[in-house]
């Protein structure tokens, strides 16, 4: 063989491997995208996503859609390369969005919990709005804790050291001014028993992993949650984080009440939210806006937080709406009902 035909070989060969590599090899990055939407007024698979049961509702027809983003592990060198020359794509370092040692599959069980968890919170502020009565419960009690002596997960809290308790913050309160050692009185009903009032001594709160302060410890995580005698179902699956708490919570206000906030329309939108309805902002909405778009939506509620990245990056033909509580959001899509101007980015 000539020289000539060893160069062309030994090029076929090396362009051989570097594709080889290019296609396998896997970069310390995660690739970020638009990702899809849902409609909470609708259905997924032929499953309607909010359901009430045993609670009057009332027709909706626009769409109330929340929005997610893609991120995906599993980035080839090429494939980097691919997703960046997209535009729609942005690449991070994988520990932005994984701990050590945390497999994608860890990280999905934690954005589940996160995601189970902001379902509850919207129930509890759309109910909240709507003045329905709440509850405050034991979410979690701390093991070997002076809780975890008398309470389990679930129980209802009555009264802590002689103060009534009626929404989560009462704990708290309930508790300034004492210090460990000294002995409490808690009243609480677990589900479908009597109420039991029971006497505990208060721990310190360095002792149970916690940090440290003055008053005295329970151990346990209170909760508000809907005091209804109906039900409220969400469901969707292979979803996580806590971003469509805003969405989940005007769906469930939307069901609950005549007339209909998005009149038709369709309405966008993300946001953590919690039991008070006070919305937190989320990340990815860049990628959010164009999956908004690219489903049909006019209007995007955005948290107050994330305006000005919202306006930096919002596509043609869809209208920023700034909100800040579950309350600024009703009133926002009353407005554009009303022909008026809400507030914008």
């Amino acid at each position: 063989m000539t020289r000539r035909g060893w160069t062309i070989v030994f090029s076929f060969a090396i362009a051989a491997i570097l594709g080889l590599l290019g296609g396998l090899v896997r970069v310390p990055y995660v690739s970020i995208g638009p990702g899809p939407t849902y409609d909470t007024l609708g259905s997924v698979d032929d499953q309607v996503v909010i359901q009430v049961a045993g609670e009057k509702t009332y027709e909706t027809s626009g769409q109330l859609r929340m929005t997610t983003v893609s991120v995906s592990d599993d980035v080839s060198l090429f494939g980097a390369l691919g997703l960046w020359l997209s535009g729609q794509h942005a690449l991070m370092p994988r520990e932005e969005y994984f701990g050590p040692g945390q497999s994608e599959e860890d990280l999905r069980r934690e954005n589940t919990k996160m995601f189970q968890d902001s379902q509850s919170d919207a129930e509890v502020a759309a109910l909240r709005y709507l003045d329905y009565p709440v509850k405050v419960v034991a979410q979690e009690v701390t093991r070997d804790a002076p809780a975890d002596k008398v309470l389990e997960p679930g129980d209802q809290l009555v009264r802590v050291n002689e103060h009534d308790i009626k929404v989560q913050e009462d704990v708290r309160d309930a508790l300034q001014g004492t210090k460990p050692g000294e002995t409490v009185e808690i009243t609480f009903q677990p589900d479908g028993q009597a109420e039991q009032t029971k006497t505990v001594e208060l721990g310190k709160a360095s002792d149970f992993g916690s940090d440290d302060r003055k008053e005295g410890f329970l151990g346990l995580l209170p909760a508000d949650r809907a005091d209804v005698t109906f039900e409220t179902t969400i469901h969707l699956e292979d979803v996580g984080g806590p971003s469509a708490g805003l969405i989940f919570a005007l769906a469930i206000v939307d069901k609950l009440t005549p007339g209909e906030l998005e009149d038709g329309q369709t309405v966008a939108g993300t946001g953590e939210i919690d039991v008070k309805g006070n919305i937190g902002l989320i990340g990815g909405i860049s990628f959010k806006l164009v999956a908004a778009r690219d489903a049909g939506a006019t209007t995007f509620l955005v948290p107050e937080g994330n305006c000005a990245e919202a306006k930096a990056n919002v596509p043609d033909g869809l209208r920023l709406v700034k909100v800040d509580t579950l309350a600024s959001a009703v009133q926002a899509l009353e407005d554009l009902d009303a022909g008026k101007n809400p507030p914008s980015c």
